[in-house]
């Protein structure tokens, strides 16, 4: 591996995070309430949360849970597919988030496992769709290790936007299908 093409490759996934902790400790140190800026379905002011959603969360554990994944997955995809990486990570990123806008229940959505679930998504089916063996063998890791969490795609709790899990599943397999048909 070289050491140059992983530098680069975490350069994305490393300033999200980095915007991410940075909002939370502004939120935290100020006494502020970001959580008005997510996404609220069907209305105006909700427009703003597409761009601002996954860089709020409503506590440590909230987004402490969302850190090491964006690390990793987001890591990986820029790694291991750097000519599509920057496209499939702003496809997740914004069609997740415009699609909790349209179709999620009537509620304030903050947090950026919309995206994990578009990046893990993704980085499963493409080895599907692709047939090629590193595909397929990264497709298998990210089985192993993220594989469980597509169980919190049951709504389970009312604090919990599992319509962003959903669809950020179906926005990251839209993405790997389209980019692998156009590839062929």
């Amino acid at each position: 591996m070289k050491r140059s093409s992983f530098q680069k490759s975490i350069i994305v996934p490393s300033r999200m995070v980095f915007i991410m902790w940075l909002v939370f400790f502004i939120e935290v140190k100020f006494n502020f309430d970001f959580g008005i800026l997510g996404v609220e379905p069907r209305t105006v002011h909700g427009l703003i949360g597409i761009i601002s959603m996954p860089f709020l969360h409503g506590s440590v554990t909230h987004i402490t849970s969302n850190t090491l994944p964006i690390l990793l997955l987001g890591t990986m995809l820029f790694f291991f597919y750097p000519t599509i990486a920057s496209r499939v990570f702003l496809q997740c990123f914004f069609f997740t988030n415009a699609l909790v806008w349209v179709f999620a229940r009537p509620a304030i959505h903050i947090g950026a496992s919309g995206l994990l679930f578009a990046l893990a998504a993704f980085l499963i089916s493409f080895g599907f769709f692709e047939k090629d063996f590193k595909s397929v063998i990264i497709s298998g890791i990210v089985i192993v290790i993220y594989g469980s969490m597509f169980f919190q795609i049951i709504p389970t709790s009312p604090i919990v936007s599992w319509e962003s899990h959903v669809l950020g599943a179906v926005v990251g397999v839209s993405s790997a299908f389209l980019i692998a048909k156009n590839t062929k």
